[in-house]
């Protein structure tokens, strides 16, 4: 079910609560009905912190109700309810599916979370095309033609196109260049595609490889590859010994790419394989792709649940989520049984359309699969578990050699970019315990009328103003809903026993320690010297942030990377660090990334400016008029020259709009 789908829910509370807890949660219980259903849990913020399906709505919620029995999770999730809403539906495989479909929609910090959410690619066989085009494709699959997928990577696809351009000599072109064509381009010289675009192929003929290469992705690769055994062999009977190699060359391409695949198994045409594996408090799941007989990769995920969660709790919300906006497979092998299974199994058939299979295989090929995905499971985790220790000492020798408090839990870092004032943008990167966190990175263009082009200190300061304006605003509302949550928490808590509150407290707060990532930075660093350094401490100090610790990291004599001065407030003089001390390193990388995001930044910016046509700019100018005016003088640039006789000849330009597109050219120049 999609969100423009989900039902309008029940809101039996108050608009703003005025207390939080089991006694909120029990005054539900009068309106609910026996039947399945979705439940949501918020906060005296509004937010949502849980979300839960039942069977039977009215049930499970009166555990809620009850102040004893529950896990220290559970605990401090019912003394933070302020108010809850309910969705009823008709089975509880739909409330399964919904509850994914929410738990993704408001990622509530109770429940399991699934990170790193990317679309995975797909192989188009573009079929809106007299000469079908082989592509990578993500997103909606709105485009008529054939699908093949999902693969685990970009990479996986490109290595796979790539073989299917030698062994079918498809075309990957656009269509766009494909109609421009007069002659064979480059990869028809190197055998990689067979030029339908200038004649060189006859499109039946062409047609006819498209078809051998879907046969190929659809899993019939052992009769591809007997045909090309037979037609080689009956053309080199013949003495055509040039067409036989051709056959020869892609007979080499198909075992390529089989030879490539880490494990084919025998028997399992199609299904996804699951293996989670713990330690550390944290769950690494990892997920292989299976079809048509063929690996198609494997991809790490390592979501966030709450330390008391096992491993088949964990899976069982995970796989749910992953399928939420995923095509099923008929088959779906695991490592631990969950507690969801045949349910699970019910709502991805009903979501598929066609029956759908959940396995734990316990011996066999299946078997063999799913232990080396958890072999994958437990070696990602430990990769993942040494970086983590090593970015924790990082930070640690940032906090010793910059004389923090305390070790940064969040570090900002800001650049800009521009070409001689032109496309100006400014960039922030984060990074944290556990690397760069590149869902948190922001660019900003510089918009201001009163930033002279170039001048580096006022984009600065533009860039840090709208950032901590952001921040402040957002301290001074915490700070509201803190004091309304404290107000209510010391009314709820005189009717609560007191060692159920302290323990619940208590644990909420070791909670938030492992896993919140904090909205501010501990450490900011400025790429530049004392002037962009002066521009920030402003500014912080203008929006009274005086807690954050602010660095420039200045360039060495001759731009020297490992000579870095490093200038701090309240220190006359800048710091430098030992040339090989890996914190120096840390903040060469930290930088480094910032000014890569700034001029990535800057360069999609000023590409896209380069496409932008003057003529759209004039009002009354569409595009048939901008079409008759290209074809007359062929650029904008001698439209901008033309005087208005010369306009008044283009046909369907009148003398008004001739006078209007001379005097916005001219005032242009001005």
């Amino acid at each position: 079910m999609t969100e423009d789908q989900i039902p309008a829910a029940h809101d039996a509370g108050p608009e703003v609560p005025a207390k939080t807890g089991a006694d909120v949660i029990a005054g539900y219980l009068k309106t609910l009905p026996q039947s399945p259903g979705v439940y949501r849990m918020l906060d005296t913020a509004g937010e949502v912190i849980y979300v839960g399906k039942a069977r039977q709505l009215k049930s499970r919620v009166s555990n809620y109700a009850r102040l004893n029995g529950h896990t220290n999770r559970i605990a401090r999730m019912i003394l933070a309810t302020a108010s809850m809403e309910f969705v009823t539906v008709s089975t509880e495989a739909e409330a399964l599916l919904l509850e994914a479909n929410l738990i993704k929609r408001f990622r509530p910090r109770f429940n399991v979370l699934m990170r790193d959410d990317k679309s995975f690619p797909y192989i188009l066989i573009a079929r809106d095309h007299p000469a079908p085009a082989v592509m990578k494709h993500r997103g909606a699959r709105n485009r008529k033609g054939e699908y093949f997928g999902p693969f685990a990577s970009a990479g996986a696809v490109d290595r796979t196109v790539n073989m299917l351009q030698r062994a079918f000599l498809l075309r990957s072109c656009s269509d766009s260049v494909y109609e421009s064509r007069t002659r064979p381009c480059l990869l028809y010289q190197i055998k990689r595609c067979s030029a339908p675009c200038t004649g060189e192929i006859q499109l039946d003929d062409y047609r006819e490889l498209v078809v051998e290469a879907e046969r190929f992705l659809k899993g019939e690769s052992q009769s591809v590859r007997a045909m090309y055994q037979q037609l080689m062999q009956e053309a080199a009977d013949a003495l055509e010994f040039e067409t036989a190699a051709k056959y020869r060359n892609r007979l080499w391409a198909l075992a390529h790419v089989t030879a490539d695949q880490a494990i084919n198994p025998d028997g399992v045409e199609e299904a996804d394989v699951f293996a989670a594996y713990q330690d550390g408090g944290q769950t690494s799941i990892q997920v292989f792709f299976f079809r048509t007989g063929q690996n198609w990769g494997n991809r790490a995920y390592y979501p966030k649940a709450d330390r008391s969660l096992d491993a088949p709790d964990v899976l069982d919300s995970f796989i749910a989520q992953f399928y939420d906006d995923k095509p099923v497979p008929r088959l779906i092998l695991i490592s631990h049984d969950i507690p969801n299974r045949a349910l699970l199994a019910e709502a991805l058939a009903s979501k598929a359309q066609r029956k759908v299979e959940i396995r734990v295989p316990a011996r066999g090929t299946k078997s063999s699969l799913v232990e080396h995905a958890l072999t994958n499971a437990r070696e990602a985790l430990g990769r993942k578990l040494a970086e983590s220790s090593t970015q924790a000492r990082l930070l640690e020798g940032v906090a010793e050699r910059f004389a923090l408090a305390a070790p940064p839990r969040r570090i900002e870092v800001f650049d800009n970019s521009h070409i001689a004032g032109t496309n100006a943008v400014g960039a922030m990167i984060v990074a944290g315990p556990e690397g760069f966190v590149k869902g948190q990175y922001r660019k900003f263009n510089i918009k201001s009328p009163d930033v002279t082009p170039g001048d580096d200190y006022a984009m600065m300061r533009e860039v840090l103003t709208r950032r901590f304006k952001r921040i402040a605003d957002a301290e001074v509302l915490e700070e509201i809903e803190t004091e309304v949550a404290e107000l209510v928490a010391d009314t709820v808590n005189e009717a609560l026993p007191a060692a159920l509150v302290e323990q619940a407290v208590v644990e909420e707060t070791t909670a938030d320690d492992d896993v919140a990532f904090p909205d501010r930075p501990d450490l900011v660093l400025i790429d530049g010297g004392l002037g962009q350094l002066s521009v920030a401490r402003e500014v912080l100090a203008g929006f009274g942030l005086h807690d954050i610790q602010l660095i420039g990291v200045a360039k060495g004599p001759d731009r020297d990377a490992g000579r870095e001065h490093f200038h701090i407030p309240g220190r006359e003089q800048p710091i430098m660090l030992e040339t090989r001390d890996p914190v120096l390193y840390f903040v060469q990388r930290l930088r480094d990334e910032a000014h890569r995001f700034a001029i990535g930044t800057h360069r999609a910016k000023r590409a896209k400016a380069l496409g932008v046509n003057p003529l759209d700019e004039i009002d009354g100018i569409g595009p048939t008029r901008k079409r008759a005016l290209l074809k007359h003088f062929g650029s904008a640039k001698a439209v901008s020259r033309a005087g208005i006789e010369d306009l008044k000849a283009v046909e369907g330009i009148s003398a008004d709009m001739a006078r209007r597109i001379y005097d916005f050219f001219h005032d242009r120049s001005v």
